[in-house]
């Protein structure tokens, strides 16, 4: 008798936000099934990213179409089955366009109503006192005025013909087919965060990884060999200056680069937002693998948060 799942239970959402005469709003949604007020989240798909779950999962439930801010952290508890499950969280804010663009709200079969409220209505609101920790969370960034925030999404290009295999200049070496398919992996998780512009290294193998990203967002690339590894090893590469450019357009932006370049390129990021704060886990963002991805929340000139994803297709 074979036994059925015994790892958690994945799932993943957000604390849904809009802001209304200067006040943020936040959105619950009434489950008539299960009796609740909660926030809007779904379970992992089979190979899904989580930040892909979130961003599908909210416009499914709730019909607005968001892009993901910082992360909130995660609830964690035990299912009636005895399986335990895991929620991670994010902010999500909607934009005036995008609330007018959604419209009246219609039941369908996993939400019976949702409601925009304020932190404080919502703390007497939600059903559930794990639920009311996330909301603090996003509460104390409220408060720090740090809710509204860009991301700086670091991406290292996807895996490579080697280079012992290559006959070619080093910048020319193309992608694996198990490097395609983590390009193409890649686009959606890297797109729940809303970037608005996509910078690459004017490596083959950057360009390729970032194109399905690109065709998915319809963002065009920006190349430039000041993020490139030919240049960063020449000391030709000038990324104090990219970094410095994105931070100063307070955009959402993708850098595609390359393993050696990107620790320069996190210290960047963070020597001009964290200063001395050591909360960061700046290590394991500088030091990602052929498809992963760092993403950096910036709110102002200050680093809100860093989160670090792994790509879903094994090198």
């Amino acid at each position: 008798m074979s036994g059925g799942p015994t790892g958690p239970v994945v799932a993943a959402g957000a604390v849904v936000w809009r802001e209304h005469r200067g006040v943020p709003l936040v959105l619950l949604v009434h489950r008539d099934h299960h009796h609740d007020v909660s926030f809007a989240k779904g379970k992992v798909d089979p190979g899904e990213s989580v930040p892909t779950t979130a961003v599908r999962e909210i416009e499914e439930e709730t019909g607005y179409r968001v892009h993901l801010g910082a992360p909130l952290g995660t609830a964690e508890y035990v299912l009636p089955s005895g399986r335990d499950k895991v929620v991670h969280y994010w902010s999500a804010r909607v934009s005036g366009k995008e609330y007018d663009r959604a419209g009246t709200f219609r039941p369908n079969d996993e939400v019976a109503a949702i409601e925009w409220v304020t932190t404080d209505q919502a703390r007497s609101r939600l059903t559930y006192e794990r639920d009311v920790a996330i909301l603090d969370r996003f509460a104390d960034r409220v408060a720090a005025g740090e809710h509204r925030t860009f991301a700086l999404i670091a991406l290292r290009h996807a895996k490579t013909v080697p280079g012992s295999d290559w006959d070619g200049p080093d910048s020319t070496r193309p992608l694996l087919p198990v490097g395609r398919n983590q390009a193409r992996a890649a686009a959606a998780p890297v797109a729940a965060f809303g970037p608005k512009k996509i910078v690459s290294s004017t490596a083959a193998r950057c360009l390729a990884t970032v194109e399905p990203l690109s065709a998915r967002t319809k963002v065009g690339v920006s190349a430039t060999p000041d993020i490139s590894q030919d240049a960063h090893d020449r000391g030709a590469a000038d990324v104090k200056g990219v970094v410095r450019r994105r931070l100063e357009k307070a955009k959402s932006t993708v850098l595609c680069s390359h393993g050696p370049v990107l620790p320069d390129i996190i210290a960047r990021i963070a020597a001009s937002t964290a200063g001395e704060d050591r909360r960061f886990d700046l290590r394991r963002a500088a030091m990602l693998s052929v498809g992963d991805f760092a993403v950096m929340h910036i709110a102002g000139d200050r680093l809100v948060a860093v989160e670090t994803h792994r790509n879903t297709v094994p090198a």
